[in-house]
């Protein structure tokens, strides 16, 4: 099974850890070579080891998605030295402090909060989707999968800079699909709710910002966390040609919380 990932290549934004980290590894244990990029090189190498020890190849990228320069580098540097972005997973995103999901209404975020957190989510995606698309036109075919969130499915109070982030990546994700559906290439998001095993997560549990087991309780149906490993698997069905017929899709992958 997924024999069609093997000796092709993945191109994973903020794969230093988290989602991105897992996503990485899986697809090195599948055989693909991995480019591993973030803006912390010390981390994203202990991805690259971890690519390396469940099977793949691996090489670390230095990737600064809020940067187009940086990003349009960094598809050249992967293509310089694999040949080809078979698969795309754009990952990367942030809070309003640069790590933590913002708890805050729309008349308390702060112009620069709001800037910071649609430059990397939004903006951030659409960059890495332009290069990507580029070099995949050029090839004939590919299939990218964007980190939105239910966040972006789904709006709730508090959300007043992520949310509508997260939205704008499914937006952004269904336009892309819609202009390359006939150039063979295939491009969905992977809608994420509360996930273990995230930065995002991790760090806002610390601050006080999330209660999982008010959430387990009251707020995810089947409750229950999600893993990384759920979207691990959610990451390669939709890459997967098990999936060829499948475009433009948010797929929820949070306990039923979309409903």
């Amino acid at each position: 099974m997924f024999e069609e990932f093997k000796g092709k290549v993945l191109f994973v934004t903020g794969a230093a850890s988290g989602m991105g980290k897992s996503v990485a590894v899986r697809f090195g244990s599948l055989g693909c070579k991995v480019a591993v990029t973030a803006r912390k090189p010390e981390k994203a190498q202990a991805t690259v080891e971890a690519v390396k020890a469940a099977g793949g190849e691996a090489t670390y990228v230095f990737c600064d998605i809020s940067d187009e320069d940086s990003v349009k580098d960094a598809i050249a540097k992967t293509v310089e030295i694999y040949g080809a972005i078979d698969y795309a997973f754009n990952n990367a995103g942030c809070g309003a402090d640069g790590v933590n999901i913002p708890f805050a209404p729309l008349t308390e975020v702060t112009e620069s909060d709001w800037l910071k957190v649609i430059g990397t989510n939004l903006t951030g995606t659409f960059h890495c989707l332009k290069y990507e698309l580029i070099q995949m036109q050029k090839q004939g075919g590919g299939a990218i999968v964007n980190t939105a969130s239910i966040g972006g499915l789904k709006m709730a109070p508090g959300f007043g800079a992520y949310g509508p982030s997260k939205a704008g990546v499914i937006a952004v994700t269904q336009t892309a699909a819609v202009e390359n559906a006939k150039a063979g290439i295939r491009v969905n998001a992977i809608c994420p709710g509360p996930t273990e095993g995230t930065n995002l997560m991790s760090d806002s549990i610390k601050s006080g910002g999330q209660d999982t087991e008010f959430m387990k309780e009251h707020v995810i149906p089947d409750g229950k966390m999600g893993t990384t490993k759920n979207i691990e698997d959610g990451v390669v069905f939709l890459m997967s040609d098990m999936a060829d017929h499948i475009t433009g899709m948010a797929l929820p992958v949070c306990g039923g919380m979309q409903m």
